[in-house]
């Protein structure tokens, strides 16, 4: 094996920017991505996805670039691309053979291939492999290998940094396993975990977020049970939790690109053994279907008390708390929803980017809280820092004399409301 020592990181998203710059601490790296406006604004010191502090960005020894010639001859290459699904909830992985191509072009004798993107077990030796061999003329396990390190970034999350968590390392051959294993062990001070070998660290990283989205699952599905009682499933929660093995899960709307897609990566593997993945499917169809069941209960109780259309503010279009992401958010399905009933809905978030939400979902975002507007409703759907201590005073200036507050998230359980406001949660 070549001594490792010039690695290029192939997209410089959510994953790959966090990581690149984790190596460049103690590797020659480059980051490479075909987005060059991102590139320019990597280059100026500035990350729109908020993983990397400006000033860390502007010190770190990494140079980035949107050109693939300047990218050829490095010791490795790892694709941290996306992994989507269709509009059938079938797996894409057109990201990862664009990316395995570009990567062949730029391969040498010796090099290494790692994927980091969340795939099913065979898409690394059976799409990868052949896609880099088809370009380079070169052969998979003999001039190039192949290695598979799933990544755990959790976007927004400063205590799981790619520094601080275990990586799970495979390698096409066990000098390839270690030398990748000693290559992100110089940046997590050696806290790697050897996988037996590449499927198998392709099927530990699909069943992760497979497993919390089932857990979600169960959660949602109590809470429908559980309001039909007339119970609040947080003050449910908070009993539960006290007994020291309950998991703590919690309701909600299940977005993102990890959590709501990679079960279906499973369900595909599954699908094509023959084996119809009944859990894995039935915990999709519950979270997928939460939106509704959220915006039926907002609607329903609007309705009891005002016939015709109703002023609703939502909180929150991110797909998660205090990031910018939105990716296959599903706060935009209650949106949708609510607007299909008939009411007209406002959507403030502070930290999207507006012309990304208009971009991606034709919706206009307000930067800041209206101050001319008092709407029927307040929906909480993101627990942004930001919007914490609104009840104290903040809602007495949005919200219309009987207004419902909404708090999908339970932020504001136990906080003072407006004396004329109905509190609700789920």
């Amino acid at each position: 094996m070549n001594p490792i020592s010039r690695i290029v990181v192939v997209g410089l998203g959510y994953v790959g920017l966090p990581l690149a710059v984790g190596l460049a601490k103690r590797f020659q790296v480059t980051g490479f991505d075909l987005d060059r406006s991102r590139i320019d604004e990597l280059a100026a010191g500035k990350d729109r996805t908020g993983e990397i502090d400006g000033p860390v960005l502007k010190a770190a020894k990494l140079a980035v670039t949107a050109d693939a010639s300047a990218i050829g001859g490095a010791d490795v290459y790892i694709i941290t691309v996306p992994t989507p699904v269709d509009e059938a909830n079938h797996p894409d992985l057109g990201a990862v053979a664009a990316a395995s191509r570009t990567v062949g072009k730029a391969v040498r004798r010796g090099g290494i291939v790692v994927l980091e993107s969340t795939v099913y077990p065979g898409v690394t030796e059976d799409i990868v492999g052949p896609a880099i061999e088809q370009v380079s003329g070169l052969v998979s396990g003999r001039d190039f290998f192949l290695g598979y390190s799933p990544e755990r970034i959790n976007p927004g999350d400063r205590e799981h940094t790619v520094e601080r968590i275990t990586k799970v390392v495979a390698g096409q051959t066990p000098e390839v396993a270690k030398a990748l294993g000693d290559m992100y062990g110089a940046i997590n001070g050696g806290n790697v975990f050897l996988a037996r070998d590449i499927r198998t660290a392709e099927a530990a990283k699909v069943i992760e977020n497979a497993q919390r989205d089932i857990n979600i699952a169960f959660i949602n599905e109590v809470t429908m049970i559980f309001n039909k009682m007339g119970l609040s499933v947080h003050e449910v929660l908070a009993a539960a939790r006290t007994k020291w093995n309950f998991l703590p899960f919690a309701p909600g709307l299940v977005g993102g690109h990890c959590i709501s897609v990679d079960p279906y990566y499973l369900a595909e593997a599954a699908t094509r053994l023959r084996h119809h993945p009944e859990i894995i499917l039935a915990g999709r169809r519950i979270n997928d279907e939460m939106a509704g069941y959220i915006a039926g209960q907002i609607g329903r109780a609007l309705t009891a008390r005002k016939a015709g259309a109703s002023d609703i503010l939502v909180l929150g279009l991110a797909f998660k708390e205090n990031v910018p992401d939105l990716r296959n958010t599903k706060v935009i399905d209650v949106v949708r929803d609510l607007e299909a009933r008939g009411h007209k809905v406002d959507v403030h978030d502070p930290i999207v980017d507006p012309e990304a939400a208009r971009h991606e979902y034709g919706q206009t975002v307000l930067p800041a809280l209206p101050a001319d507007r008092r709407y029927d409703a307040v929906v909480m759907a993101v627990a942004h820092h930001s919007f914490a201590g609104l009840p104290a005073g903040g809602l007495a200036r949005i919200a219309a004399p009987g207004a419902f507050v909404f708090d999908i998230k339970g932020l504001w359980r136990g906080a003072a409301m407006p004396a004329d406001c109905t509190y609700l949660t789920l």
